[in-house]
């Protein structure tokens, strides 16, 4: 009787750092259609920043919740699996995410029940099937800008971290995973904002730019942040994998 072939180590280990990187990427998208003001959210005063020549708050997109947390799964998966496996996930994680607005498309246009359609009186919604498509239904631009941006940072990533890695004497892991996202959340930050809003939606340059800066050192600064994080993962990983590998 053939024997059923066990996983191994660094299989589960993929696997893991697998679904982790592809259910962020998702609700990322998702929960991004909600745009939240930092200061209200801490119960602070509007910080009014003169950017480009107006004043502007920190108001965000609730998917930068996220995102961090993705970088710091990118860089591991490029730690232990290479630009293979970040650019596998990447391709894997864009399809995915294709399929999800395409099946939201798809509820949208459903017939919602009666009863259901009343079911949020009690709580100001007049129509629940209205609100659900409000929140859902994201243009066609913001779902390009985001897949692009996503796609194009993703693999900016992977290949700058893998030069640092190599080029590294000390090989320092905060050098290779701090000097890649300063480069691919350069073009991230802003790619999904020219698609989106600029090219899609005619937004004027000045509210792209201001929105792109100011996602670009919220997400520069998690990312220094969260390094404590990315090592105590390194350090389980190698525990895990039974070696150390840097």
């Amino acid at each position: 009787m053939q024997s059923t072939p066990t996983l191994s180590k660094r299989q589960v280990l993929f696997t893991i750092l697998g679904f982790l990187f592809l259910t962020n990427a998702l609700v990322a998208e998702f929960i991004g259609a909600k745009i939240f003001s930092l200061e209200g959210t801490l119960g602070i005063a509007p910080a009014q920043w003169n950017l480009f020549g107006d004043a502007f708050n920190f108001d965000m997109t609730a998917g930068v919740i996220l995102w961090p947390f993705v970088f710091i799964l990118t860089d591991l998966i490029n730690e232990y699996f290479g630009k293979k496996g970040v650019k596998f996930l990447s391709y894997l994680a864009a399809g995915m995410l294709v399929y999800a607005f395409i099946t939201v498309r798809i509820a949208m246009q459903l017939k919602g029940a009666d009863f259901w359609l009343n079911s949020g009186e009690n709580r100001g919604l007049s129509d629940m099937s209205a609100a659900f498509n409000a929140i859902f239904g994201q243009g066609l631009f913001i779902i390009m800008g985001s897949l692009v941006a996503f796609l194009v940072g993703q693999l900016v990533d992977a290949f700058v971290f893998e030069k640092l890695k190599s080029s590294q004497s000390s090989n320092q892991i905060w050098i290779r995973a701090t000097g890649s996202t300063l480069v691919s959340q350069l073009i991230d930050s802003y790619v999904v904002l020219v698609i989106a809003f600029w090219w899609g939606a005619g937004f004027p340059l000045k509210w792209v730019l201001q929105v792109g800066t100011l996602n670009y050192f919220y997400k520069v600064g998690m990312a220094v942040v969260l390094l404590p994080l990315l090592y105590l993962a390194h350090s389980w990983i190698d525990r895990f994998l039974g070696q150390t590998e840097d």
